[in-house]
């Protein structure tokens, strides 16, 4: 997973409430099994109409932001289905951090078992931050210092939690994780079972 520390571009803003998985990525592209190549299904039908053209006034079809790494929409983003698909989807299309008052549970944590960084924050910050992006401003957000820049306002801070912050940080999974809280243990056990069952470890020399 790529290390996520700093994330420096534009921003689209969507301010939509309940915008849910099927919204990101329609259920009937969950056929395809690459996750590869997901970027040109997300928000599928609200940027192609039925004839697979673009559809204007949708915000990443528009210049500055066809291709923003950053997204502000409303609250319960990512409601709905458990589909990771989603979350695949906006990577895809180059999104790796998503800004909302709040966020689908199981979207949330599929946002950092990927490399997405979703913030959340409040609704009065969130319409702040829409009015900067759609006036094309340009955003820093450093996970390092937990801030967001907005051309020269001052620093707006974020919370996220510390060991979401450290994988993230690091480009670390889940398993990354445990073997970075529990790898002396896990050392530990594998030695003391080696030497009370070391017939397990013998290898067959070869005939």
């Amino acid at each position: 997973m790529q290390p996520f520390t700093r994330l420096c571009g534009t921003a689209a803003a969507l301010l939509e409430e309940n915008i849910d998985t099927d919204i990101i990525f329609p259920a009937r592209f969950l056929l395809i099994t690459d996750r590869h190549g997901l970027g040109r299904y997300a928000f599928h039908d609200r940027r192609f109409d039925t004839q697979g053209e673009e559809i204007a006034s949708f915000v990443i079809n528009q210049m500055p932001w066809r291709d923003a790494p950053i997204l502000i929409t409303g609250a319960n983003f990512g409601s709905g289905s458990s589909r990771e698909q989603a979350v695949w989807a906006l990577l895809g299309q180059g999104i790796r951090c998503v800004v909302a008052q709040s966020f689908g549970e199981i979207f949330y944590g599929n946002c950092f078992r990927n490399g997405v960084l979703p913030i959340v924050l409040s609704l009065a910050t969130i319409a702040a931050l829409a009015a900067a992006a759609q006036s094309g401003q340009p955003f820093i957000i450093d996970l390092e210092t937990q801030t967001i820049h907005v051309g020269d306002a001052p620093p707006l801070a974020f919370e996220i939690a510390a060991q979401h912050r450290l994988a993230l940080l690091n480009g670390w999974d889940e398993t990354d994780m445990i073997l970075n809280a529990r790898g002396d243990a896990i050392a530990a056990f594998e030695d003391r079972h080696r030497r009370i069952q070391p017939w397990l470890f013998e290898t067959e020399e070869p005939s």
